[in-house]
């Protein structure tokens, strides 16, 4: 696009914006709008590593949803999660490169935290019940780390009278440090008893799935700038669809429910009969469970 005065107009972001501010309406509403700065034609830098890193993570929602509503233990299921495992451990190791690159300890922090989860919930459904290597001990080492160092650095941020670091309230910090410690307290807990055995074994495997793609979830649709907008705005389809798909309360519903369905799941394999008596058989990559 170009104003009147020849010089090229670049869309830098894509986002929910105030019309009167853009398109010269006089009601105060908002609607997903772009923002638009004067720049010369400037080539786009491209990174491979983020679209490798948005693609995974995409494959990653959508298996990792797929995986969660079909049977437990079904064809469908078992080629659903491993789907969502390789593409949730792509998008971890990208997050971790970027985050290092642009300087972003968020990033940095949430690519291992997902790495971790997400491997250590496959390898619980992997192994055998009772079996733990060294390996084991070196991994207890990463959400030890991170959840200390989170709520360090939480509370230097109370303290210092601020409510939020890099944009993130300081009570998400106070939570994903908590779920790290208690991640670890789950590694200690099944070294010392020599592995997990049983409903145990399921509820870590069901968990740690969980909470890796709700981090996903999170960081797509409550990502900066309106990442889903932006996305489907850049292929040229944002600008058709209606306003409502891009709402603060669909975003919010569409975060927290792999966090609704992982409190389904343990509810269901603790406190009722439905998985006693039907343990994951060793080294399967299938588990017929009812659903």
């Amino acid at each position: 696009m170009w104003l009147t005065s020849g010089i090229p107009l670049k869309i830098t972001s894509a986002g929910w914006g105030q019309r009167s501010v853009l398109t010269g309406n006089p009601r105060n509403t908002w609607a997903p709008v772009c923002v638009y700065s004067l720049e010369k034609d400037l080539p786009v830098p491209y990174s491979p590593i983020l679209a490798l890193h948005i693609c995974a993570g995409a494959v990653g929602l959508f298996s990792g949803a797929a995986a969660m509503f079909f049977r437990k233990g079904s064809p469908r299921h078992v080629q659903a999660g491993k789907v969502f495992v390789a593409s949730m451990l792509i998008m971890a190791v990208g997050a971790l490169y970027l985050g290092i690159v642009k300087n972003e300890p968020g990033n940095i922090g949430g690519g291992i935290i997902t790495f971790y989860l997400i491997g250590t919930g496959w390898l619980t459904a992997k192994r055998r019940e009772g079996e733990v290597n060294r390996m084991d001990w070196v991994a207890l080492i990463i959400p030890l780390t991170l959840g200390i160092f989170t709520w360090v650095s939480g509370i230097a941020v109370l303290r210092s009278g601020a409510t939020s670091q890099n944009g993130v309230p300081v009570g998400m910090s106070f939570f994903i440090g908590s779920i790290c410690l208690l991640a670890a307290a789950g590694d200690v807990r099944m070294l010392l008893r020599g592995g997990v055995f049983g409903v145990t074994r399921i509820a870590r495997h069901l968990w740690r799935m969980c909470f890796g793609l709700f981090i996903a979830s999170g960081s797509f649709f409550m990502g900066p700038s309106n990442r889903p907008l932006r996305l489907l705005s850049a292929v040229g389809i944002g600008q058709h669809l209606p306003a409502a798909l891009f709402s603060t309360g669909l975003y919010l519903f569409l975060t927290i429910l792999p966090l609704l369905l992982l409190i389904f799941w343990l509810v269901r394999v603790r406190f009722t009969n439905a998985f006693k008596g039907k343990p994951m058989p060793p080294s399967a990559d299938v588990y017929s469970l009812p659903t």
